[in-house]
């Protein structure tokens, strides 16, 4: 509930604090008196779009605030929770300043927010209703949730249901993306696949083949003299000259004595290196024999690796992963046929689940569709449009998690006249009456927010517009409802009234127009109904109806 609103130098108001309260609050005064400017500062603090200029001429800067009772179990809490905004005890404070240049800065309970968060604690507090209602009431595209909320319809089985087919068919969507990319390759995966199964490159066998190669192209060079040196050293060459000398020597070893043992021990460890040369060189003579195939065959295999890696773009050594990986590639598109099947089989059974929960929630759609059809027209009555049908239709639409209808309020204002959409079959007095009707039949318990009828009763009069303050009286009871009005007879329903006036003041060379609001004490009301009755001049025969609407009224 809307407890006060102070406006500081904002259009023609230079300073204004009101406090309202429960039940019906009225607002009455001349035309341009500045009531449109109440609603234009309460909206700039609550972050709606309006004006552009708003600071009073001559001002520094404008500023509202306003605060609101605020309950623990109030729906605007889990907006001071999301933005971890401090919820003062039963009092919600905005503020909200606006310098000559244009910069709007907000704070919350004392903290700067934005005016995102103010429009959403805006959607929790404060409903305005007028005749060019397109926020709320004739917006098409918010029927669908009233109607909902007319129903208490849950829906959350439905927006489950919903995420469940999203994600289905978002996992469906993605393999089948993949699988299309692999057969878009898959002539080139199964070609390159079968190189690789007959070439089958090991890691590290281009090194290998690369030694060999560069082995066997030198043999040919050095095999002849690696020959010739074993041939020098072997038997009949140095190893046979050194047997000869030791054989000699020995012979010699029985006349010389001792003179010749260190030499001839000397010849024998000589022999033994030269066994081990000669055992050496032979094993190198063996290797640089080869089969000349042999060269070939190496040199085939190593150019064949080699061309696979420039192919591919990897090094030699990597040609077994990179092999692996396209075998990976080319199971998957064999196996990606099942896999498919199973996830089409996982869209369906997710749609068909979806449209179970939907096709119940269009059920509750249709049978509140009714229900609030009939609500209407006994609203409808009282306000003089008996003959007006007013018809909630719920017709197929485009599934989604809300679920798979379309619903619209039309009207048509005369039996058999055609139906349409409200704000383009009513006239403005039809309009206004529509929307009552329609928020009292909406609002139902919800007593939480504050609603605002921006003379909703224009364009009627007498006894209609009796039945119209009436309405709002009772939408009023147990909550709060402000009214702009120039009506009398809903004027004089009002639990509270307020008169807004306009003066004239001097301040320094140049006369200022000035906005204020004050309280009408229950003794002056007879007077302010009379006005509204007869205009300036008021007379006893207007004093004596006001009198009789106040009676009425109480």
């Amino acid at each position: 509930m809307l407890r006060t609103l102070e406006i500081r130098d904002m259009l023609i108001i230079d300073h204004l604090a009101l406090e309202f309260r429960a039940g019906l609050n009225v607002l009455t005064g001349e035309t341009g008196a500045g009531k449109s400017i109440l609603l234009d500062s309460l909206g700039f603090v609550l972050g709606w779009r309006g004006r552009a200029e708003l600071v009073r001429q001559g001002a520094a800067q404008g500023e509202v605030t306003a605060s609101f009772d605020l309950p623990p179990d109030h729906p605007a809490r889990d907006v001071l929770d999301a933005h971890e905004i401090a919820a003062e005890e039963g009092e919600l404070l905005l503020r909200r300043v606006n310098t000559k240049e244009g910069r709007k800065t907000a704070w919350v309970n004392g903290t700067r927010v934005t005016g995102e968060v103010l429009r959403a604690l805006s959607d929790r507090l404060l409903e305005l209703h007028g005749q060019h209602d397109d926020r709320g009431l004739l917006d098409v595209r918010g029927h669908r949730t009233l109607l909902d909320a007319f129903a208490g319809a849950d829906g959350s089985a439905t927006r489950t249901a919903w995420s469940r087919v999203a994600t289905a068919r978002k996992a469906e969507a993605e393999a089948e993306a993949v699988a299309e990319s692999a057969r878009a390759e898959e002539d080139f995966l199964r070609h390159a696949v079968a190189e690789f199964d007959t070439l089958r490159p090991e890691p590290g066998e281009e090194a290998d083949l690369d030694a060999r190669r560069r082995l066997m192209q030198g043999a040919a060079r050095i095999r002849d003299d690696v020959a010739k040196a074993l041939e020098a050293i072997g038997p009949r060459g140095a190893e046979g000259q050194m047997m000869d000398g030791v054989r000699w020597l020995e012979g010699a070893s029985d006349q010389a004595g001792e003179a010749l043992a260190g030499a001839i021990d000397a010849l024998g460890r000589a022999m033994i290196e030269l066994g081990d040369a000669q055992a050496g060189v032979e094993s190198c003579l063996d290797a640089l024999t080869f089969d000349p195939s042999e060269l070939e065959e190496a040199e085939e295999r190593l150019f064949a690796i080699r061309a696979m890696a420039r192919k591919h773009g990897v090094l030699a050594d990597e040609l077994a992963a990179f092999a692996d990986d396209l075998r990976g590639r080319l199971d998957m598109l064999d196996a990606s046929e099942g896999g498919m099947a199973e996830l089409r089989e996982a869209v369906a059974r997710a749609e068909a689940d979806y449209a179970v929960a939907a096709d119940a929630l269009t059920a509750i759609r249709t049978e509140a569709a009714a229900r609030l059809d009939a609500a209407m027209a006994a609203e409808l009555a009282p306000l003089k449009m008996e003959r007006a049908v007013f018809a909630t239709r719920v017709t197929p639409g485009t599934p989604g998690p809300g679920g798979k209808d379309d619903v619209a309020f039309e009207v048509a204002t005369n039996p058999g006249a055609p139906s349409g959409p409200l704000d383009k079959i009513a006239s403005g007095g039809e309009l206004s009456r529509f929307l009552l009707a329609l928020k009292v039949c909406l609002t139902g318990g919800d007593r939480t927010m504050t609603l605002i009828f921006d003379e909703i009763d224009r364009g009627v009069g007498g006894a209609t517009a009796d039945a119209v303050g009436r309405r709002l009286k009772a939408l009023a009871e147990g909550g709060q409802v402000l009214v702009v009005t120039h009506s009398p007879q809903v004027a004089a329903l009002g639990a509270h009234h307020w008169r807004v006036e306009k003066r004239v003041e001097a301040r320094g060379a140049a006369d200022t127009t000035l906005s204020t609001v004050v309280p009408v004490a229950e003794t002056d009301r007879v007077d302010e109904i009379a006005r509204m009755l007869a205009g300036d001049t008021i007379t006893d025969a207007a004093r004596g109806a006001a009198r009789a609407l106040l009676e009425a009224a109480a």
